[in-house]
């Protein structure tokens, strides 16, 4: 991976200076501007990594581990007003949470 991003960090310069030679053979406004972003999105991008790896390096090995979260459920309201359609696929919806979670339906299913 720090091949790659060396790689596409030095690979930005070329791009600036392949845009600033269209730039100073007549290609206007959009050419220049070209050559001054892609050194920027090349320390952007590199930027980005050294951040991404300082967070990993600073990460606590046990955060990915399981069964350190602790999960709450909500068992969801069924709206019964209203839509009887809408009131029927809530209660789909509440059965598929429920079976999902382990729990008895309502109505001993």
């Amino acid at each position: 991976m720090h091949l790659l991003v060396l790689a596409l960090f030095v690979m930005t310069f070329f791009l600036g200076a392949w845009q600033l030679s269209k730039a100073e053979a007549g290609g206007g406004a959009v050419n220049w501007s070209y050559a001054l972003q892609w050194p920027l999105y090349g320390f952007m991008g590199l930027g980005f990594y050294l951040r991404m790896l300082r967070d990993e390096y600073r990460r606590d090995p046990d955060d990915g581990e399981p069964g350190n979260a602790v999960v709450l459920y909500q068992r969801p309201r069924i709206d019964t007003t209203g839509d009887p359609e809408l009131a029927a696929y809530n209660a789909y919806l509440a059965e598929l949470n429920a079976k999902a979670l382990g729990q008895r339906v309502n109505g001993g299913r």
